[in-house]
């Protein structure tokens, strides 16, 4: 009977050292809906709980997303907040959601130190409040899209021109609609809808999708619409 997870071999970039992490097999990623901010929720097996690599001998916690390189500073930044307390261990086997957790944190902690992109770390934030929202944890969720939002805003500012600016922007009005951020959300959508530059059909139609169950949202707390929205009355 083939299992759903494998092991593959990865090499830890700070000490050198080899150690194996698991994946989970494509054929045993079922997903059974994604929710507007891209957050799929599975049956069974969730692969997302495996998207983090922990070196057992010096607790380096990076994914594929991480550089390889690391500066002197960094170095000795890593060894005084995590490597001198570091006991051995492994989170080579099947994962619990709070060992999922711990891994998210350590590789944002991670992320932090070596001074990767804002990117990197928008997606680790994300990723921790989609965990903390398949456990119904709205107080945890809301308080890591907080710092997703603040992240992909950073993002946009900085390396917007080289991404997706399209699904970028259209995340950054997810989250605040998440957040309540109401008059936020519509700035981004509308910006999608109406830029003529922007050619991504998905994200486009998804912006009109939000942006209408925004104004539903907006309505419902009897909160005052911005013009555009009082004309589409």
């Amino acid at each position: 009977m083939v299992e759903p997870l494998y092991e593959i071999s990865v090499k830890c970039t700070y000490c050198d050292n080899s150690f194996k992490s698991m994946k989970v097999r494509p054929s045993f990623k079922k997903a059974s809906k994604t929710d507007a901010d891209f957050c799929v929720h599975y049956k069974g097996i969730n692969p997302d709980y495996y998207i983090v690599r922990i070196c057992p001998y010096c607790g380096y916690a990076h994914t594929e997303n991480f550089s390889d390189k690391w500066k002197p500073s960094q170095r000795e930044a890593f060894h005084e907040k995590i490597g001198k307390y570091w006991a051995m261990r492994s989170f080579g086997g099947e994962r619990t959601w709070e060992t999922t957790l711990q891994s998210f944190k350590l590789a944002l902690v991670s992320a932090q130190i070596k001074e990767e992109k804002s990117r990197v770390v928008a997606g680790l934030l994300h990723h921790l409040a989609w965990l903390y929202r398949t456990k119904g944890d709205w107080e945890q969720e809301k308080r890591f899209l907080a710092f997703a939002l603040e992240a992909y805003v950073h993002v946009y500012e900085n390396e917007g021109m080289d991404l997706n600016n399209a699904r970028l922007m259209f995340l950054m009005g997810e989250l605040n609609r998440r957040l309540g951020r109401f008059n936020d959300a519509v700035k981004w959508f509308s910006r999608i809808i109406n830029d003529r530059k922007i050619m991504d059909a998905a994200m486009i139609r998804a912006s009109r999708e939000q942006w209408i169950v925004t104004r539903e949202d907006m309505l419902a707390i009897r909160m005052e619409l911005p013009d555009e929205m009082k004309q589409a009355t």
